[in-house]
């Protein structure tokens, strides 16, 4: 599979804002986080109608662990019912699931549906939806050092941490989307979107419809991308 001429192959996107959506209309927390899961399949189908190749979702980061046990426990319930929900709209769209992160830190059942979402769409050969689950940035080049130290190559290259990441099977995302507003990175894919183009929006993450995707797909289609080089 790959992407139509002018779009990128790779969109990463940090999900942000669903309490803030939540609290300005005096709903609970997770009211905002069940709206954020439902925008996630219009924003997943549309990824697929383009042609992307990749659609990497900061759905639950390392750092997440630090708010409040029902919170969390909450959000892990959402993550299971979104698996199970949405298994045959991924597979009626050739959608495969992966994940990133330290996914053993998930709780079982989660895990467990997980995994059998992921086996389950192995086959398709559309839309990559992977999902950045106990995903932290800093965790993950951690991770790719103890790799390399524990079977050393004869020589370190960037090629060498690259093919130790996570997302070592992916091409690095060539667009990084970031909902609420917010001007930081949160930890998410460090290393890989060393050249991606950024786009912000002040729309929280269940405001953020197919209409403002495509916007930002039309940004990134005028942007000139020439990798630290300059234009002959």
């Amino acid at each position: 599979m790959s992407s139509k001429p002018g779009f990128p192959r790779h969109v990463a996107i940090i999900m942000d804002g669903n309490g803030r959506w939540a609290q300005a209309k005096g709903l609970p927390r997770f009211a905002g986080h069940q709206a954020g899961a439902k925008m996630v399949r219009e924003i997943v189908e549309c990824a697929a109608e383009l042609g992307l190749e990749v659609l990497t979702l900061y759905a639950f980061s390392h750092e997440n662990w630090k708010r409040p046990k029902k919170e969390i426990s909450l959000l892990m319930s959402l993550l299971e019912y979104f698996l199970e929900a949405e298994l045959k709209n991924l597979l009626e769209n050739d959608i495969r699931l992966q994940a990133i992160g330290r996914l053993e830190a998930l709780p079982p059942k989660a895990l467990s549906k997980l995994r059998k979402t992921i086996q389950a769409t192995r086959h398709n050969k559309g839309l990559v939806l992977n999902l950045a689950l106990n995903y932290g940035s800093r965790q993950e080049i951690l991770d790719a050092v103890k790799r390399i130290v524990a079977d050393p190559p004869h020589e370190i290259t960037e090629a060498t941490i690259s093919g130790n990441l996570y997302t070592r099977e992916l091409p690095d995302p060539d667009l990084l989307i970031r909902t609420s507003g917010e001007m930081r990175l949160s930890n998410f894919l460090l290393w890989q979107i060393s050249y991606a183009e950024i786009y912000i929006t002040e729309k929280f993450w269940p405001d953020f419809k197919k209409a403002e995707f495509l916007k930002a797909m039309d940004v990134y289609k005028k942007r000139e991308r020439r990798f630290g080089a300059v234009k002959a």
